[in-house]
């Protein structure tokens, strides 16, 4: 890809690539969504993606998200920020203010705080459950006991400001594809499992696959791709 390429012929040259994987997936035109991912990058370049066509959008941090966020979403309501990143309790009550979804869900009493300060604001938030499937320093429900536990919770009610989507997941770091592989797969075997034991709930969102390796997880079912460097470029880490 040309370094060179602006913001809005970077997007163009993602959504074909996803277009072709579905196709060769056997999957319909515009079942996998994209997420610009925009940490470490200004409202400047989120804003030409805006006029590019791109609404949904993803950060990690929260006190970065709250600086760039609030005023775009106010000019323009239509944008959807997701946050992507692993979510301290102390920092929910300023995220669900901005956000539309939290796809870091990683433990029931995350669960509990979002619940208690979208109550607080008479706001529904959705949320994604977070999955461990690769590399140890990776964050998500590490078994499917605890899974089950916070499921079980959104299911009885417990929890009537949360909307449960689906599942989220990062691939180990790796450039053995035979492990991104078995990381997207499990995911979707135990979202299927998942999805017939709480079929009250609509649990349908996969969100899988950034940058390197989006075509794979297309192809192991992914709903929803975050991808970053691909359309923004490099980060600036010293920001």
């Amino acid at each position: 890809m040309n370094t060179n390429s602006s913001i809005k012929e970077k997007l163009e040259l993602i959504r074909n690539k996803i277009s072709e994987a579905e196709k060769k997936a056997g999957r319909s035109e515009g079942s996998v969504k994209l997420m610009a991912v925009s940490k470490f990058h200004p409202s400047q370049a989120i804003e030409e993606a805006f006029t590019a066509g791109q609404l949904l959008f993803g950060e990690n941090r929260v006190q970065e998200a709250s600086e760039k966020f609030p005023p775009l979403i106010s000019q323009h309501p239509e944008i959807e920020l997701h946050m992507i990143g692993q979510l301290q309790s102390n920092k929910v009550k300023k995220a669900v203010e901005f956000a539309s979804c939290i796809q870091s869900v990683d433990r029931l009493e995350l669960l509990k705080e979002i619940e208690k300060q979208c109550a607080k604001i008479e706001r529904k938030i959705k949320i994604l459950f977070e999955v461990h499937t690769g590399e140890e320093s990776k964050a998500g429900y590490e078994t499917e006991g605890s899974l089950r536990e916070s499921i079980e919770e959104c299911a009885k009610g417990s929890f009537p400001h949360i909307i449960p989507c689906g599942f989220m997941t990062m691939a180990p770091f790796t450039e053995d594809e035979k492990l991104i592989r078995k990381s997207f797969s499990s995911l979707r075997e135990l979202s299927e499992k998942l999805r017939t034991d709480y079929c009250e709930l609509k649990l349908t969102e996969l969100s899988m696959g950034m940058s390197g390796d989006f075509i794979t997880a297309i192809e192991e079912g992914s709903t929803l791709v975050r991808v970053g460097t691909a359309i923004f470029g490099e980060r600036d880490y010293s920001k």
